[in-house]
């Protein structure tokens, strides 16, 4: 099976799931057990978009989990001292992208949201290669591919980097352990990645349907976002994170009452955001 799905589309929407992954690969050589591997994962996420390609969205979607590989950081982001030799390429020294190394969650994760380890052995700088070939590269390929695609036909793209997150910040996830967290958080890397009138109209099309929206905070948006969106060239790119609790049970992963009337809001925004020129806006 290949490590990533990718649906071309023919409106000028784009959507992307990096971490609804649900494919472990054998050579993971994890010691963590699958239960809680899959707490890291943004469980049933392609399911709340499913209907996308039939509206002519691109779909991107990851198989791989993003405890093997996180799609949604940059190959920099490389806890060096996880591997068992010298990293040959760049490393990140930002300090905001080395907070998160730091926690364990960076390009490859050291351990879970949780703090709990994920490996008892050094990695192979080689192994570690091989994930970027096999996963990261093709993943960033379907996305950068989809994106042109859009803009190239109609002047403009729209891309949605889609999410989930617990309803309470673990204590290794955030720089906020403990946060209760809204139904919604929007970003757009404080409207560097698309148009601050986007963001509002996303937001309040949210606030519409009566969910609690934050903008920018505690997720701003990573790796996908800051990549790809251009806004001053009418690329315009937005995360958007979804509150587990209202589409499932945190506990067993099972889907809850509440999957398909968010189903159909996402649905509703997605239509929205179909009828949205930025240049308009």
């Amino acid at each position: 099976m290949p490590f990533v799905t990718y649906l071309p589309g023919t409106a000028p929407l784009v959507l992307d799931s990096p971490h609804s992954g649900t494919d472990y690969p054998d050579d993971f050589g994890t010691v963590c057990d699958r239960g809680t591997l899959r707490r890291a994962e943004d469980t049933h996420v392609e399911k709340l978009y499913s209907f996308a390609p039939a509206l002519g969205v691109a779909w991107i979607e990851a198989h791989f989990p993003r405890s093997y590989l996180d799609a949604n950081r940059d190959t920099t982001e490389v806890d060096v001292a996880m591997l068992d030799g010298g990293w040959p390429a760049p490393v990140a020294t930002d300090a905001a992208v080395l907070s998160k190394v730091r926690l364990g969650k960076g390009l490859i994760w050291r351990c879970t949201d949780d703090g709990v380890a994920l490996y008892e052995r050094k990695l192979g700088v080689a192994e570690v290669q091989a994930r970027i070939q096999n996963c990261w590269q093709p993943y960033h390929a379907a996305v950068e591919q989809a994106i042109d695609a859009a803009h190239a036909r109609h002047g403009y793209s729209l891309h949605v980097n889609c999410h989930s997150m617990p309803a309470v910040a673990a204590s290794h996830a955030t720089d906020f352990p403990g946060l209760v967290h809204a139904d919604f958080v929007v970003g757009n890397r404080d409207a560097t990645t698309s148009s601050e009138a986007l963001a509002r109209l996303v937001c309040e099309h949210l606030r519409g349907l009566g969910y609690q929206v934050e903008y920018n905070h505690p997720y701003k948006g990573v790796e996908l976002v800051r990549r790809y969106g251009r806004p001053a060239e009418h690329r315009h790119s937005l995360q958007l994170e979804i509150n587990r609790k209202l589409y499932m049970d945190e506990a067993t992963l099972a889907m809850n009452d509440g999957f398909a009337p968010l189903k159909a809001h996402l649905r509703s925004l997605v239509e929205r955001l179909l009828q949205t020129d930025p240049r308009d806006l």
